[in-house]
């Protein structure tokens, strides 16, 4: 009888779940996933976790397919010469194959104050948090969402739909978007009450945030959605990494430092261009990365990284939304959707999200992605990303 091959998968998000599902076609592998939680979270809905909209979790069994093994725990090192992996509660699982899917945080602030007064909704245990803040809080305490990418609009959006008095403050409100989608955005935020302003932050208190030109802005509750980080753990276990920390890899998103480690999601950096930290192209990556790992096994050649995109979807509370349409190489056009069919796009997008790893769970290969378009490099990333 063969041996079966070990692949184990670190992470259980976008990227990872869908590798560990389709790896489910080679008829002769043994799937672990290590998560840290017993329920995949679905972060593209964590704002409307902390606006009590949705609990943002799905049951693994939903999303994962049949035979897969689920370990709940933590990874804390990679040994990639014994091919082991230690995890935080003392136990070691071997592999002949790792997929490395970390995913992404907030990156940690120097701005003074940060760390001390405000929250955080990158993380599902980060906007617990924050959902219980918000909960305790008067409805008319002013609220300050630093951070105008896609994460803040939609935070402030959610919160300014609850008639709170909300700020968003940032360089630039939707760098992403092209100027009819900011003005999208500027409407709904003008309907809202959601006051922008054009700053940079320099310090936060319990009941303030500072900002570069010397103004104070009331703040009972204050969100830091600025700044993209992942998980050291690759560079922790000697692996070659990019400045933010992202595992270094080659076209087929191979490690530039071990052919057994393969990775997938917001923790790649293909040859040094990643791709936008998003959903859309986490689910992708994790196919591919399942496929050079097939394909290894059959002896072949792996394939390049081939993926498009087109575009974003940003939700602005319930009843509105925005779809900013994007050329294939991921840069946006003058052309955007907005209002309540901006928000069906955008419901719809997320329940697709979910149904299409849950499909690819029960019947493995089924998934399929646009190909083509470059990869334009980009600077670190300095805002939370949407599908």
């Amino acid at each position: 009888m063969t041996d079966r091959t070990r692949i184990v998968v670190i992470g259980g998000g976008y990227a990872g779940v869908m590798a560990a599902n389709h790896l489910r076609q080679h008829p002769a592998v043994e799937v672990t996933l290590v998560n840290p939680r017993p329920d995949f979270v679905e972060r593209i809905r964590l704002h409307q976790l902390v606006a009590g909209s949705d609990d943002a979790v799905v049951d693994f069994p939903t999303v994962l397919g049949a035979g897969i093994r689920l370990v709940v725990d933590a990874a804390s090192h990679i040994d990639a010469a014994a091919r082991t992996v230690a995890l935080t509660s003392g136990d070691t699982l071997t592999y002949d194959y790792l997929i490395y899917a970390v995913g992404s945080g907030v990156a940690a602030s120097t701005v003074p104050g940060v760390a001390e007064f405000a929250y955080s909704v990158s993380e599902f245990e980060a906007a617990h948090r924050l959902r219980h803040a918000v909960d305790q809080l008067p409805a008319t305490a002013p609220v300050t969402v630093v951070g105008a990418g896609p994460t803040g609009i939609e935070l402030a959006a959610e919160l300014g739909e609850q008639g709170r008095p909300v700020t968003l403050v940032g360089d630039v409100l939707g760098p992403y978007l092209s100027a009819p989608g900011r003005r999208s955005v500027a409407r709904r935020f003008d309907k809202l009450g959601v006051q922008v302003v054009q700053a940079q932050v320099t310090e936060v208190s319990a009941d303030a945030v500072v900002l570069a030109d010397g103004r104070r802005l009331d703040s009972a509750l204050t969100v830091w959605t600025a700044g993209f980080a992942v998980p050291e753990l690759a560079a922790r276990s000697g692996l070659r990494t990019d400045a933010i920390g992202r595992l270094h890899t080659d076209e087929t998103l191979t490690s530039v430092d071990d052919d057994r480690i393969v990775a997938a999601g917001d923790a790649a950096a293909p040859s040094g261009a990643p791709l936008r930290m998003s959903c859309q192209a986490a689910i992708p990556l994790g196919a591919q990365a399942a496929n050079t790992v097939l394909s290894r096994l059959a002896g072949a050649q792996p394939a390049a990284v081939s993926q498009a995109f087109v575009g974003q979807c940003i939700s602005l509370g319930r009843r509105a939304g925005l779809v900013q349409a994007a050329r294939f190489d991921d840069t946006a056009i003058p052309l955007a959707i907005g209002g309540r069919l901006g928000a069906t796009i955008k419901e719809a997008v997320c329940k697709g999200t979910v149904s299409g790893l849950a499909r690819e769970a029960r019947k493995p290969g089924s998934y399929f992605w646009l190909k083509g378009g470059k990869r334009p490099t980009r600077p670190a990333p300095d805002e939370v990303a949407a599908p």
